[in-house]
C-alpha cells in the first residue's frame, strides 16, 4: 500500500498480489492523477448534493418510484448508520449485497463505500452452495439481502457461520432495514478512504468453477468513470440509462450505476429486464442509452423496429452498448437495420473492471471489437509473451490504470505475465489497430453474456444418482452465442430419452443458477479419454 489505508480490518490489504505479480498500472492521462484519500461514493453520489444539484433526478424503477440524488444519498447515509451502529461494521469488512437490480440494492452499495466496507455483489440466481463458496473466500462478515432472496443465504450462512450479521430490505418489521433506517439520521461522515483501499470485491467463476474475487479500489472505481464512458459513450447529464446486466456484473454496474452517476444522469433500475420488459421500459422511462448483450439486441430488433423506440423514428432511444459477448456482425447489421441505430461494442472483464477496447458509433466497423479505449494499452501475444504481427491470431494482453488482483489466489500467475493482463480470448490486431475477437483460449462457455465453467456443470450432474460420467463443453448458438451442451454416461439401470434429459436439466436449476443448466444433452456410452484417464474435449467439440 502506498498510502496510509483506513480499514480497520486488514483481511483485504493482507491478501492482495505481491508487487511482483501484480500488472504494470498505467495514469499517465490527467485525468486518472488521484489524490491518495479518496472515497468513490463522495465523487460519485455526495459531490452532486454539496454543488447543489441534489434535486436531480437520479434513480427510476418500475411502480413510480423516483429518487433524486438527495433522496438517495440520505437512503445511503442511513443505512451507512445501521452497518456501522446496528451491525458493528468496521472499515475494510466485507459485505454481501443480494437482491435484483433495485432502487436499494443501490442504496445499500453506496452505503457500503460511505462506511469504509468492501461491496461483495452476487447474483440472485446464486444457489446456497455458490453464496457459500463466495462467503468462505471473502470471509464476508455482514450481509445486506432482499426479504425475497433471503432463504438461499439463510442457508448458506448455516454453512459458513463468519456471516453473522444479515439484514434483509423490503421487509416490513422493525428489524428489517427500512425499519432500522428510520431510526438513524440522513447525515453521515464519510470514511476517510484511501485511494487505494479496496473497495469491492467481485466475483468471477473463471474455468475451473471456483470462484476468483478479484479486488478493485476507490481509485478503479473513479478510473473506469473517466476512461471509456467520455471518449467512447460520450452521454450527456440528460440522458437516461436502461439496462439488462446485473450490479453484481461489473459490466452491470459500471453501465448502469457509475457511468450514469459519474457525470450527474439518471437510471432506470430493472428487476426483471428480459427482451420483453427492455422493450416494454424504453419508451415507459424515455429511456436514451441501453446497455445489454448481443442475445438481448438479436431478440429484439424486429420490435424494436416496429415499436419505433428509436430517437431517429420519433422514440427516445440514441446509443446502445454491447457487451458480455462477442457481437456478431449480423447481430450489429440486424439492429440497424431496424433502429437505425449503431451499436457501441466493447470487451471488458471483471479483472480489468471494465471495458478496455472498444470504438463509438462513427468509428465502429462490421465484426471488430473496436480500438483501445484512452488510458490503456492492449496487444496480441504469442505463447512466448511476445507481439505478433497485425493479422496473426494470439492472446489479448492489456493493461492501464486497472488490472487484475485475485483475491488469495495462485491464479494471478496465469493471468498476469510480464506486467500485462492476458484476459483469456484469442484476437487479431489489423493493420489499423483495430481488435477482431476470434474464441476463448481456456475452457469457459460465454452464454448470453454469462461466464460459466464447465467443470461446475459437471460437478453438478455428477451429483444425480443416474450419472456415471460426464463431460461439458460450449456449442455455438445463434440466438445466445453458445450454449451448455452436456455429453452423459449413464449408471446401469438408467436409460437415456427425453425423460432423462429434462430430469438432468430440472436438477440442475436446481442445484446451481439456473442459467448454467445444459441446454443439449447427448448420451453416450463411453467420453473420450488419453491412456492416462484425462478428457479431451476437443474431441467432442470437433463432433
Amino acid at each position: 500500500m502506498t498510502t496510509r489505508s483506513a480499514h480497520v480490518d486488514s483481511f483485504a490489504r493482507d491478501r492482495l498480489p505481491p508487487p511482483e505479480l501484480l500488472p504494470e498500472f498505467l495514469f499517465e492521462r490527467p485525468e486518472l492523477q488521484f489524490p491518495d484519500r479518496l472515497n468513490c461514493a463522495s465523487e460519485l453520489l455526495d459531490r452532486w448534493v454539496t454543488q447543489g444539484q441534489g434535486g436531480r433526478l437520479c434513480l427510476q424503477a418500475p411502480g413510480g418510484l423516483r429518487w433524486t440524488y438527495a433522496e438517495l444519498q440520505d437512503k445511503a447515509n442511513r443505512i451507512a448508520h445501521v452497518l456501522v451502529k446496528d451491525m458493528g461494521l468496521v472499515p475494510g469488512n466485507r459485505v454481501l449485497l443480494r437482491a435484483p437490480n433495485n432502487p436499494m440494492m443501490a442504496a445499500c452499495w453506496f452505503a457500503v463505500m460511505k462506511a469504509g466496507g468492501i461491496a461483495v455483489a452476487t447474483m440472485p440466481l446464486l444457489r446456497a452452495k455458490e453464496l457459500g463458496q463466495i462467503i468462505d473466500k471473502a470471509q464476508v462478515t455482514h450481509a445486506l439481502c432482499d426479504a425475497r432472496l433471503r432463504d438461499e443465504l439463510a442457508a448458506a450462512a448455516t454453512q459458513h457461520p463468519v456471516l453473522g450479521q444479515i439484514v434483509c430490505f423490503n421487509d416490513d418489521s422493525p428489524e428489517g432495514l427500512e425499519g432500522r433506517m428510520d431510526r438513524h439520521s440522513g447525515r453521515f461522515d464519510n470514511v476517510d478512504t484511501a485511494a487505494d483501499d479496496t473497495c469491492l470485491i467481485a466475483f468471477t467463476s473463471g474455468t475451473t468453477g471456483v470462484p476468483k474475487g478479484t479486488m478493485h479500489f476507490h481509485r478503479d472505481v473513479m478510473a473506469i468513470c473517466a476512461c471509456w464512458p467520455p471518449h467512447v459513450l460520450k452521454a450527456s447529464p440528460d440522458d437516461i440509462f436502461i439496462g439488462s446486466p446485473p450490479l453484481a456484473f461489473t459490466f452491470g454496474l459500471g453501465g448502469l450505476l457509475l457511468f450514469p452517476m459519474s457525470i450527474g444522469a439518471s437510471t432506470v433500475l430493472l428487476e426483471k429486464a428480459g427482451p420483453p420488459m427492455l422493450l416494454e421500459a424504453i419508451p415507459q422511462f424515455g429511456a436514451t442509452v441501453l446497455f445489454t448483450a448481443p442475445t438481448s439486441y438479436r431478440a429484439m430488433a424486429v420490435q424494436a423496429g416496429e415499436r419505433r423506440i428509436a430517437a431517429a423514428q420519433g422514440g427516445s432511444l440514441r446509443k446502445c452498448v454491447s457487451a458480455g459477448e462477442a457481437l456478431p456482425a449480423a447481430t450489429r447489421a440486424l439492429w440497424k437495420e431496424h433502429t437505425g441505430i449503431e451499436m457501441i461494442d466493447g470487451i471488458g472483464a471483471t479483472e480489468m473492471l471494465h471495458i478496455f477496447i472498444s470504438a463509438d458509433e462513427a468509428h465502429a466497423r462490421p465484426g471488430a471489437t473496436g480500438t483501445v479505449v484512452p488510458g490503456y494499452r492492449a496487444c496480441v501475444l504469442d505463447e512466448d509473451g511476445r507481439p505478433v504481427p497485425p493479422g496473426t491470431v494470439g492472446r489479448l494482453a492489456v493493461k492501464g490504470p486497472t488490472g487484475c488482483r485475485y483475491l488469495a489466489d495462485d491464479r494471478q500467475r496465469q493471468y498476469v505475465r510480464q506486467g500485462w493482463n492476458l484476459t483469456g480470448d484469442a484476437y487479431v490486431l489489423d493493420e489499423d489497430g483495430y481488435f477482431h475477437y476470434q474464441s476463448r483460449t481456456d475452457d469457459l462457455i460465454v452464454s448470453a453474456g454469462y461466464n460459466i465453467a464447465a467443470v461446475e456443470v459437471e460437478d453438478c450432474l455428477l451429483q444425480h444418482p443416474a450419472v456415471a460420467e460426464c463431460a461439458v463443453i460450449g456449442v455455438p448458438d445463434e440466438e445466445r452465442g453458445q450454449i451448455v451442451k452436456a455429453f452423459v454416461v449413464l449408471r446401469e439401470g438408467h436409460g437415456p430419452g427425453d425423460t432423462m434429459v429434462r430430469e438432468l436439466q430440472d436438477f440442475a436449476k436446481r442445484t446451481v443458477a439456473p442459467y448454467k443448466y445444459p441446454r443439449a444433452i447427448e448420451f453416450r456410452e463411453q467420453l473420450p479419454r488419453t491412456e492416462t484417464g484425462k478428457l479431451q474435449r476437443f474431441k467432442l467439440r470437433s463432433v
